[in-house]
């Protein structure tokens, strides 16, 4: 570790970003190639290139129509290539939100899911395929029914955890993090009722696989959301990197500086609300991400957000795009929830954070 942080050290931010940039155009060639059935690397960019250039007719490009009619064809351009997207959208999204929430509650062990996002989701999910709440929805809609329930529990129980953290006074983060606690108690144990009252069996092998999450739904659609809430907390968490700064500095280091934290909190706990459940409505709950990736990237960047926040983007990207492929190599026939994958990863990381003593920011 001390090897890797001495020579990514001696990069640059712009060098070692345009480095993970790269980093992920393999994850993505790869993602889309490697599967139950493998494509070599040049059949993928012969298919990628002819579609674009398909779309280019306007230029004289022509493309080889035989060849994007095979069923590799297929395979590439329908199954893979949104999913491989989908992946590393979803780990940027996911790693952004876990930096963040780590800056507001002032604890590298904290991740998005710690004010009770995942089982708000997993209620509105579960609720959704028990009861058959779709039925109101038809058309594309029809399809994201049970991602718009998972989206607006996401919604509301991180609504519900910036009401119960601001009763009696200003919110802190230690005030967060309980109230986080108690409306994830609160959504699991509603889930559980559902389950028990209204799920037959094949409705609990649906509710089971999109509580452990997949990528195999992802459609070019299904990427808009999830992308433009991408873009956007992007920018906007660009702009308050020296605010995440200060946070690290505690409340009264950060009122002297003329910041107000209790404000800023709740902005943030907002929007990274939003990001998780854009994460999670099309592809389920995906667990540690959040919390691993930065705390992996700050051993190896530092705390600076300068750096910290677009590393751990990208490298969220690759983790989750990678995560993605393993799910489909681990078994002959067929594929594990990607939740399993990241659990197996994530667990042992925490449990050397908790060992090592490194939960700080020091």
């Amino acid at each position: 570790m001390s090897y890797v942080k001495e020579r990514l050290g001696n990069l640059s931010a712009t060098s070692l970003i345009l480095v993970m940039i790269l980093f992920i155009f393999v994850s993505i060639v790869a993602s889309i190639s490697i599967g139950t059935v493998n494509i070599p690397f040049t059949e993928v960019w012969e298919i990628i290139l002819n579609k674009i250039m398909s779309y280019l007719h306007i230029f004289g490009l022509q493309e080889d129509e035989t060849l994007l009619k095979t069923a590799k064809a297929n395979i590439v351009l329908i199954l893979r290539t949104p999913r491989a997207f989908m992946a590393v959208i979803v780990g940027a999204l996911l790693a952004l939100a876990g930096v963040v929430m780590q800056a507001t509650v002032q604890n590298p062990l904290a991740d998005p899911y710690i004010l009770g996002m995942s089982s708000g989701a997993s209620f509105g999910a579960t609720f959704a395929i028990a009861c058959g709440a779709t039925a109101f929805f038809t058309g594309f809609m029809a399809e994201a029914g049970i991602a718009i329930y998972a989206f607006l529990g996401a919604f509301v129980s991180a609504m519900a955890v910036l009401l119960l953290s601001s009763v009696g006074g200003r919110t802190t983060s230690v005030k967060l993090v309980l109230s986080g606690t108690i409306i994830s108690s609160l959504f699991g144990a509603a889930s559980n009722l559902v389950i028990t009252l209204f799920a037959d069996a094949e409705e609990m092998m649906n509710i089971t696989f999109w509580i452990l999450g997949s990528f195999a739904g992802a459609t070019g659609e299904k990427l808009w959301l999830p992308l433009i809430a991408l873009i956007i907390a992007v920018v906007f968490f660009t702009t308050q990197i020296r605010t995440l700064n200060i946070m690290l500095t505690g409340d009264e280091t950060a009122a002297t500086l003329g910041v107000d934290l209790n404000k800023r909190r709740r902005i943030y706990v907002f929007i990274c609300a939003v990001l998780t459940a854009c994460a999670v409505c099309f592809c389920g709950v995906i667990g540690f991400v959040g919390l691993m990736v930065p705390h992996i990237v700050r051993g190896l960047t530092g705390n600076n957000h300068w750096k910290l926040l677009p590393v751990s983007i990208l490298v969220g990207s690759i983790f989750m795009s990678w995560a993605d492929i393993a799910t489909r190599v681990v078994l002959d026939h067929g594929e594990l929830p990607i939740g399993i994958i990241t659990a197996v990863c994530g667990a042992p990381i925490f449990a050397y954070i908790m060992i090592k003593k490194t939960y700080s920011f020091s």
